[in-house]
């Protein structure tokens, strides 16, 4: 039996990894549309990075820069001894030749960084003959995938979108919300929040995924009137950023909105901040509510129907942005009970206190406790001693609790990473449209159960 180290039960090990290092954030430059990542270290880094990020976490693929396609300077032996330099700067010139690209993003592991390779100095030269390419220092000891994408940002922001002192452009939002594929339904997600965001009376640079324009978009953040953080916190360090360097507010909604509720709640949080006319998103929420609602009458009759088969009591185990989310759909919109909570993403110290004090107003006469563990040994652990009473339980989590779930003859619908019995393409489960879908993938998993 693994030794307790704290009061925390953390062990001096992790079971079951639920992200990926920091140099993990290749996925993040591999999500702006021609965007190509270039690692500087050994070549198990970027393929361990792949297959928890992208291929079982919803069979994402590698796209047109991620996965197989990555350049890296594959890091060995002779590196380690000698430094790897000169190899960086072999592979950043065959790059240049090969990879059809418009933004090339350094990202150095563990090996350059231990051993002290000035990746900036290489890449600078290259800078100062004006080609599009920056670095970051991600290795691998400045913490998860999560750390690593906001070093990522930050590091085109500085290098590559440079200085401004133009006008801002009304109703512009630069939008940050989930980790490119760390969030499985990503891409999805990041197009609903776009359409909800245009509906109501905005333009956005979503910046990452299908809608983005790339490297362009990234040029046009400056101009934005104010940046939108959707997200416990990921993303409020880059804000911050934001602010400092072009004068730029924030606003900040750690919560990101699963049905019309949530949503329309979103939505006129975002026109207050903005100051803009509420006639064009006030329209906008009728037709959605319409629309909502329209659906959710008629999977009323369901719901009547197989009330005492369904299961009443569920726990949450995930990264803290569907964590939240999640569990402010399922009371207040399904009326579940809440039994256990377990944020996985580690999220920095200074932020526990506020995602807290969310899971103490899930609702105006519900509220539940969380807890932040990262090792799949506890998590279990915390799981089979959760009391769900008599109903069968509904878990929403990462394909790593599977065999606890089947243990306690529950349910699962998998909904953070690692999610490898998910094939995802453009799924979401936020949003308007996006809470429809997920209402019948639960059910849908309800009924079905045991058959």
């Amino acid at each position: 039996m693994l030794g307790k180290l704290n009061s925390n039960e953390q062990t001096n090990s992790i079971v079951h990894p639920r992200y990926g290092c920091a140099i993990g954030a290749a996925y993040t430059v591999s999500a702006i549309p021609r965007g190509i990542p270039l690692v500087h270290c050994g070549p198990g880094c970027a393929d361990k990075q792949y297959f928890m990020l992208s291929y079982n976490n919803g069979y994402q693929g590698g796209g047109y820069s991620g996965g197989s396609v990555i350049p890296s300077v594959n890091a060995g032996e002779s590196e380690v001894v000698f430094g790897g330099v000169k190899k960086l700067e072999d592979l950043i010139k065959s790059s240049f030749k090969i990879m059809d690209g418009d933004l090339f993003v350094v990202l150095s592991g563990c090996i350059g960084e231990l051993v002290g390779d000035d990746v900036g100095s290489v890449v600078k030269k290259y800078q100062k003959k004006g080609y599009p390419i920056v670095f970051a220092e991600t290795g691998g000891f400045k913490g998860n995938n999560l750390i690593g994408h906001e070093i990522v940002t930050e590091a085109i922001i500085d290098q590559f979108v440079g200085e401004y002192n133009g006008e801002k452009e009304n109703r512009l939002i630069n939008l940050w919300t989930e980790v490119p594929y760390f969030n499985t339904y990503w891409r999805g997600d990041f197009i609903e929040i776009k359409r909800i965001l245009e509906g109501a009376g905005f333009k956005v640079n979503i910046l990452f995924g299908s809608e983005s324009k790339g490297a362009g978009e990234w040029k046009n953040i400056p101009k934005a009137q104010f940046n939108l953080v959707i997200s416990p916190w990921v993303g409020l360090k880059t804000a911050e950023h934001l602010k400092e360097k072009y004068n730029q507010p924030y606003l900040h909604i750690p919560v990101i909105p699963i049905g019309a509720e949530e949503t329309t709640q979103f939505i006129r949080k975002v026109v207050e901040f903005s100051g803009i006319n509420k006639e064009v998103s006030e329209k906008f929420i009728e037709i959605e509510e319409n629309r909502y609602y329209y659906f959710l009458d008629h999977f009323s009759d369901f719901f009547s129907e197989f009330w005492f088969g369904l299961p009443s009591k569920y726990a949450v185990i995930g990264d803290s942005s569907y964590n939240i989310a999640l569990n402010k759909f399922l009371v207040n919109q399904l009326g579940l009970i809440p039994v256990k909570q377990i944020i996985t993403d580690n999220p920095p110290e200074k932020y526990r206190k506020t995602i807290r004090e969310e899971y103490k107003r899930l609702a105006s006469d519900v509220s539940t406790d969380v807890e932040f563990i990262e090792d799949g040994y506890i998590i279990e652990k915390k799981l089979r001693e959760s009391d769900f009473g008599n109903s069968t339980p509904i878990i929403f989590s990462s394909a790593w609790e599977r065999d606890i779930i089947k243990e306690l003859k529950g349910i699962i619908i998998e909904t953070s990473c690692p999610s490898s019995f998910e094939v995802v393409l453009n799924r979401s489960y936020i949003g308007y449209t996006g809470a429809l879908t997920l209402l019948e993938k639960i059910y849908t998993t309800s009924i079905s159960f045991g058959s």
